[in-house]
């Protein structure tokens, strides 16, 4: 059994947190590019350019990609050969206070969602989620969630009369509803099967897949490439203003449900995908 001190877990999501916000992930900032080469619209691609050179200044200057710092989502991939000493929510939670204090990243959790909607002041509690895996190791994902995208995400339990086409259909009505909010180009998430929960997470996680990565079905690679194509063709584009750079990826995950149910979940992200992962 392998012995982890807790507080590596607070020294790693704390410098996570800050790099997310700071450093766009490679695969990201690939996909941008590409689709900056290939789009026809003159306000689309003076956009684009925006996009790139807000990315390549955050970098340079150390500085946040975006305002909205998010919301820390925090994926744990916890190897069952491991032992943490100590509370691993308390070490996540104090890792996130000190990345959002100590790098100056803006703070926006509220203390409950009704009422006095108080600032907590130091973006705690995360949203933690825990998966157990084999293994000694620790696997940990920082990815902050902005509103303005998350905001636009939707869930539904479709009919399984709806199938495939229902699928893609409500997929693609998501994207055409949340229009220019969610800051497009966006990546696009989505989560079919399980029960109602586990469709969203599965939505969550889908987000943060290397945008190069299809599924490893092909029935829903194909799947996934077909509702790209469809949501660029809306026309939509970089931050609303027209072109075929409506979305980045359509990134699907999937599992087992029940017979009588076609859960659906809709998560999207904004061009700034931040997430960031190290292995302890």
């Amino acid at each position: 059994m392998r012995e982890i001190d807790s507080k590596q877990i607070t020294d790693v999501v704390a410098r996570l947190c800050v790099e997310a916000n700071r450093h766009l992930a490679p695969d990201v900032r690939k996909c941008i590019e590409g689709c900056r080469a290939c789009e026809p619209w003159p306000i689309a691609q003076e956009i684009l350019d925006r996009i790139i050179e807000n990315y390549n200044i955050a970098d340079q200057t150390e500085m946040a990609i975006c305002q909205d710092t998010g919301l820390a989502c925090v994926f744990l991939e916890i190897g069952q050969d491991v032992h943490v000493n100590g509370s691993i929510e308390a070490a996540v939670n104090e890792g996130v206070r000190r990345g959002y204090t100590d790098g100056f990243l803006r703070k926006s959790c509220v203390e409950e969602p009704l009422g006095a909607r108080k600032n907590t002041l130091d973006n705690t509690p995360a949203m933690i989620y825990y998966e157990l895996v084999p293994g000694d190791q620790v696997k940990i994902t920082v990815a902050p969630k902005g509103f303005g995208s998350e905001n636009m995400s939707q869930i539904k339990m479709l009919k399984v009369s709806d199938g495939a086409e229902g699928v893609k259909d409500f997929v693609v009505k998501v994207v055409e509803e949340a229009g220019p909010n969610p800051c497009p180009p966006i990546v696009v998430g989505v989560g079919i099967g399980g029960t109602f929960d586990k469709a969203a997470l599965m939505a969550k996680k889908a987000i943060i897949r290397p945008l190069e990565e299809r599924h490893p079905v092909k029935y829903y690679a194909d799947m996934e490439a077909e509702l790209l194509e469809r949501i660029n063709a809306l026309g939509i584009g970089p931050q609303g203003f027209g072109g075929k750079t409506t979305a980045l990826a359509v990134n699907i995950e999937t599992m087992p449900t029940h017979i009588a149910g076609l859960p659906v979940a809709v998560n999207i992200n904004c061009h700034v995908t931040r997430h960031k992962t190290e292995v302890l």
